[in-house]
């Protein structure tokens, strides 16, 4: 089994919320939120501002922590065929300041504002609805139960 600490930025404008889009390697793409691995030794909040900064383009504040989802994806879905667990933290965000660009030699060829309404209709990461999730409900434990996959909805 692998493992992964991952911090996620949730940031909200109005009625639009920032999201990137991923192209792995292996092809495809998929909408998930700004985020991702926690380096060796690094505080995750840190690592979201970090994230959010390499993937956008952008400079973000943190807000407010949101909630942790850690969640188990089987060896059938996951990407290297091997169980893996993702434990993500999920950070409100404020973008300060930038312009929106691709990653840098990276996999996030975009990032845009989308509306809220317009999410349910992408190809995207379960991260999303989590984030929107914990955002919108903003629970005390900081847990949502957990989001189906299939369909539009990916690991």
């Amino acid at each position: 089994m692998s493992f992964r600490l991952a911090a996620y930025a949730v940031c909200i404008q109005g009625e639009r919320v920032l999201l990137a889009r991923h192209v792995p390697p292996e092809g495809g793409s998929v909408w998930t939120l700004p985020g991702g691995r926690v380096e060796h030794g690094e505080d995750p909040f840190d690592a979201v501002i970090r994230e959010v900064a390499e993937e956008t383009g952008c400079a973000a504040v943190v807000e407010r922590l949101l909630g942790v989802d850690s969640r188990v994806i089987p060896a059938a879905a996951a990407r290297a065929g091997a169980e893996h667990q993702n434990v993500g933290i999920f950070y409100r965000a404020r973008i300060t300041g930038g312009r929106l660009r691709p990653e840098p030699d990276g996999d996030i060829a975009e990032s845009v504002w989308t509306p809220l309404s317009g999410v349910v209709g992408l190809r995207r990461s379960s991260l999303v609805d989590i984030g929107l999730a914990l955002a919108e409900a903003l629970p005390a434990t900081g847990h949502v139960a957990p989001v189906p996959v299939g369909g539009l909805i990916q690991h």
